[in-house]
């Protein structure tokens, strides 16, 4: 007997396809602990698919992961759903900087109606009726890092790198990061990451608290190999802090990165373990899992909500000044002459009294000061 199920997604499964090539959905067979696949159960796979752009989301690429997540919350045949991205380089870095650039800076109120559909993308996550596991393919930074941390569980590759560009890039990681930080790794690191923007290891998100489990991405002639560029022995320094998972300096860091450029980067293992958390998750009742799920979130759900619309409205009134000129640094530098600004000639103008002009910005562009 088939039931005639009512339709509770937003839009046809037709239409959220056609949005974009830019975010993939998947239904792959879910599969047993063995690796069994089981007949007529499935894990939703949401895919950002901007590589060379390492994957930051365009405005449409927003659209889509929102209606994604609504379809894959909807699927009564769905276990879990896993989002990640394309290639080995990158997760995700954030809002894609030339759109950013090219389009918003400089209009706030459009910016503002922006990120109503990125506020929509992070609650689309935290409210989905099924775990989500961020597979951390790459480097997950910006708004990366906190699409990722909305996530339940992740998993990533131990060389990928974590962190915010906010105050080094003309804004701040309130789209989920102050929120999310001082919730899952203290108030001091939270800091530390939000303000600093210092980026850091696989291996150090693992010992802060926000990653489930790590696995190699890196073959040397055909054997994985840990990170070889990060200190994997327990160590510490002449004040106790410790070293385990910091990058390693000096001669150490050099000849790791000389073995890194010799292997080649395979994701199988990050795979196997998405496919082993996803068939522990497929051993439970569903409601109680979901109502399990719901309760756990609620710290950073409440942050989240209670912030979210100042936020937002912030950040458009941000893209007259700071985000005006640090979105166009990035966009308009190059290697050479550098992606930032002079951040010292800009404090010192603006305590001496420069206003905020195109004139004043256009003068801060990488290479046009002397």
């Amino acid at each position: 007997m088939t039931f005639n199920f009512e339709s509770h997604d937003l839009v046809a499964d037709d239409v959220r396809t056609a949005i974009t090539d830019q975010v993939l959905f998947e239904k792959r067979p879910a599969k047993l602990l063995d690796g069994t696949p089981v007949e007529g159960l499935y894990n939703a796979w949401i895919i950002l698919n901007n590589p060379s752009q390492f994957n930051s989301y365009t405005t449409d690429m927003v659209k889509s992961v929102i209606l994604a997540f609504r379809a894959a919350s909807n699927m009564r045949d769905v276990n879990a759903v896993v989002f990640t991205a394309a290639g080995d380089k990158a997760f995700c870095t954030g809002g894609n900087t030339k759109e950013y650039a090219e389009y918003y800076a400089g209009r706030p109120h459009e910016y503002r109606q922006y990120m109503r559909l990125f506020n929509d993308m992070v609650s689309a996550i935290l409210g989905c009726d099924k775990p989500v596991i961020c597979r951390v393919n790459g480097m997950r930074i910006g708004g990366g890092q906190e699409i990722g941390m909305a996530c339940d569980f992740s998993i990533a590759q131990d060389m990928a790198r974590f962190g915010q560009a906010g105050p080094k890039h003309g804004s701040a990681a309130i789209g989920g990061s102050t929120d999310f930080l001082p919730v899952m790794i203290g108030c001091e690191q939270a800091m530390n990451s939000g303000v600093l923007c210092e980026s850091f290891t696989a291996q150090k998100a693992m010992r802060l608290g926000i990653l489930t489990d790590i696995v190699p991405g890196l073959k040397v002639d055909g054997e994985y190999v840990a990170n070889p560029m990060v200190e994997t022995e327990l160590k510490t320094d002449f004040m106790g802090r410790q070293l385990h998972g910091e990058m390693k300096t000096g001669d150490a860091f050099a000849q790791g990165k000389a073995l890194m450029k010799t292997g080649t980067m395979d994701l199988s293992a990050l795979d196997a373990k998405v496919d082993e958390l996803c068939a522990k998750l497929l051993q439970t009742f569903p409601d109680c899992t979901t109502k399990s799920v719901e309760e756990l979130r609620k710290p950073k759900l409440n942050a989240w909500n209670m912030n979210k619309e100042n936020s937002r409205a912030w950040l458009g009134g941000n893209m007259m000044t700071e985000a005006n000129m640090g979105f166009r640094a990035f966009n308009e530098g190059t290697r050479e002459v550098g992606r930032e600004v002079d951040f010292v000639a800009v404090r010192r103008e603006l305590a001496e009294g420069a206003k905020w002009t195109q004139e004043f910005i256009d003068g801060h562009m990488p290479g046009v000061r002397s």
